[in-house]
């Protein structure tokens, strides 16, 4: 699966010497990269080899086959002429292996879900000092730019309905989880998962520790020094949320998760909201391994487990590897989709408490979303994530209540 670092993204090619002015500009992350358009490319004065190598590098990234990118982007071919080699020529030329060449030439099957069609965001200048506190303003505008490769008009908020709820998932209320499967022919059944969301209170003091912060191009790796606790309700208090709760960060399913959310960031940013990935254990090389790679947001440590132990209900929500993986069909499934896009995977760490996703609204306005992963692997249904996101944007801290009432179990 294709890394989230911008050094690894735009690798030893053209778009190399552009980085500073990247970074000037804002475009410093490879979600936000990946999503310029004709205008924003102008506005930097991008030569037409350098547009080449973005479209080149961001269908590669969507495919994880970037380690393909400076042999295609060398070869000066556009995206459209390397599509129509045959076969034989994508071996020959770029020593491309067969798995690779099919995953290459479908252009309609990405490795992780690609933004909405109808996704745009707004030209825009950022100066430096605004670089690493975005503005929201910028997205708030009513009048979107055009996107020469989507071709399209449409709002953040319009391309939404891009996004449809699918079926076999649990939307009830604000608790969301999978239905249970029979594990073991039906012998076996599975542990129990709350049905109620986890109250404020068992969430807004806990202690958390900063391991990394939200990755930006050239910056340190890991947080050097040792940074103080913070109170969770710290990080929530101006705008609103997401907690990924992982169960271990060198899990493929888990890394897999990471970053198929990651990559939708602009959405996020275009909502207002802020991304972080729990831990509740903290082993520096498997922190290094999973950030940026699978996760470029900031990464945080719960010593206590008290994210996890909320998820449960006061208690850790744990299951057995024999009969909650190898015995159960769903989460074999979950352990396949990972390692079909080529996400790699360590067993250093616990790996049996599992964990979830919680959707926090900004002061004291509670939780809006709660998905508990019954089934190792279970993911967060990403529509879910963006429909409760999207209702929480811009809304003044202190107003959950209305979010809550608004999803009533059906």
């Amino acid at each position: 699966m294709a890394s989230f670092s911008m050094e690894d993204f735009v690798g030893h090619g053209t778009l190399k010497e552009l980085l500073p002015k990247l970074v000037e500009e804002g475009w410093d992350d490879v979600p936000t990269l990946k999503i310029m358009n004709s205008e924003d490319m102008d506005a930097i004065n991008m030569t037409s080899h350098q547009k080449e190598a973005l479209e080149i590098r961001s269908y590669l990234h969507d495919r994880a086959l970037m380690q393909y990118g400076d042999k295609l982007e060398t070869s000066k071919k556009s995206l459209p002429e390397l599509l129509s080699l045959s076969q034989t020529d994508l071996y020959s030329m770029f020593g491309m292996k067969r798995g690779h060449i099919a995953r290459f030439v479908d252009r309609t099957t990405a490795c992780t879900d690609p933004l909405p069609a109808s996704y745009s965001i707004h030209a825009r200048k950022r100066a430096t000092s605004i670089i690493t506190s975005r503005s929201n303003s910028i997205y708030n505008k009513s009048q979107p730019s055009f996107n020469s490769r989507k071709s399209n008009e449409q709002s953040v908020e319009q391309s939404m309905a891009d996004i449809k709820l699918s079926d076999g998932h649990i939307f009830k209320g604000i608790v969301a989880f999978k239905p249970a499967e029979p594990r073991a022919c039906g012998c076996v059944q599975p542990p129990p998962v709350v049905d109620s969301v986890a109250p404020y209170s068992a969430i807004e003091n806990i202690s958390v520790q900063k391991l990394t912060p939200a990755y930006k191009t050239g910056m340190q790796r890991l947080v050097k020094a040792k940074t103080p606790p913070m109170k969770a309700s710290d990080l929530w208090k101006d705008k609103p949320a997401v907690l990924l709760c992982i169960r271990r960060p060198g899990c493929i399913m888990c890394r897999a998760e990471a970053h198929q959310l990651y990559a939708k960031k602009p959405i996020f940013d275009a909502f207002g909201i802020q991304l972080y990935a729990v831990l509740h254990e903290h082993i520096e090389s498997e922190v290094k391994n999973f950030w940026p790679r699978y996760w470029g947001g900031v990464v945080l440590y719960d010593r206590s487990m008290a994210f996890f132990k909320a998820m449960g209900g006061g208690k850790l929500n744990k299951d057995k590897f024999v009969t909650g993986f190898l015995f159960n069909p769903r989460a074999l499934a979950n352990y396949k989709r990972a390692k079909a896009v080529g996400v790699e995977q360590t067993f250093r760490g616990e790996g049996v408490i599992k964990g979830g996703l919680f959707i926090v609204g900004s002061g004291k306005s509670g939780i809006a979303y709660q998905f508990i992963e019954r089934t190792f692997g279970d993911w967060a249904p990403l529509a879910e994530v963006v429909d409760v996101c999207s209702r929480l944007q811009n809304q003044p801290p202190g107003q959950g209540d209305s979010i809550k009432e608004s999803e009533e179990t059906v």
